[in-house]
């Protein structure tokens, strides 16, 4: 599956400003709906890893102590079983559509925007992406600072440190965990407890005991 932000990442191949930044349904609608329409056939076929269903059976086992919040907008957590309450989506979801009016939410699965309705069902309104565009509000955010408020341990696992500040998040709280790839100059590694520089699915189960141990 691309990344946006990695070498030859989705970013290198589209202007950031013509498919995700606010206005761009104003001015380039097919080719932001399209580009989203290709993002959502391909998750049709991709499979959760070792990574994602550690994580779910974590949540799972621990429901009441544990926040699984995600920039991905992908359907992996929910592949590998984790229900839709029990996840935060931050930057949105590939799988569903918004209306621009009432607001409702619709959950097309993977097909394309045009397929599934040239209007809202609801009020007729356009239907958008529901991903959130360079440029606009996060309402999900509300939610990662009600969950920083009280977090008493963080695992970040990865992130190009870009958009949210981990290195800051990572001084709120008493312990840190940080899994990426490799350094980010975007990240300070030093304000993190415990770092693994390598693939998710080969640090995870140290990290998994280590949050079985803290809890």
């Amino acid at each position: 599956m691309s990344t946006f932000r990695e070498t030859d990442g989705l970013w290198e191949k589209h202007r950031i400003e013509d498919v995700c930044s606010a206005g761009c349904l104003d001015i380039n609608e097919e080719g932001t709906k399209k580009f989203y329409d290709a993002r959502r056939a391909d998750i049709k076929d991709k499979k959760p890893n070792y990574a994602h269903r550690v994580i779910v059976d974590l949540k799972q086992k621990y429901p009441n102590h544990i926040s699984v919040l995600t920039q991905n907008v992908d359907d992996l957590f929910e592949k590998a079983g984790m229900k839709k309450d029990e996840i935060v989506h931050l930057h949105g979801y590939l799988r569903e559509l918004r209306c621009t009016e009432c607001e409702e939410i619709f959950d097309v699965a993977y097909q394309s925007q045009d397929s599934f309705a040239s209007e809202c069902p609801s009020c007729g309104a356009k239907l958008r992406p529901n991903i959130v565009f360079f440029g606009e509000a996060a309402p999900e955010y509300q939610k990662l600072t009600q969950e920083l408020n009280s977090c008493q341990l963080i695992v970040v696992i990865g992130t190009s440190g870009n958009v949210l500040d981990v290195t800051y998040f990572a001084q709120l709280t008493d312990k840190s965990i940080l899994n990426n790839l490799e350094p980010n100059p975007a990240i300070d590694d030093s304000y993190f407890t415990k770092v693994y520089y390598t693939k998710a699915t080969k640090a995870i189960d140290k990290i998994a005991k280590y949050i079985e141990d803290f809890l």
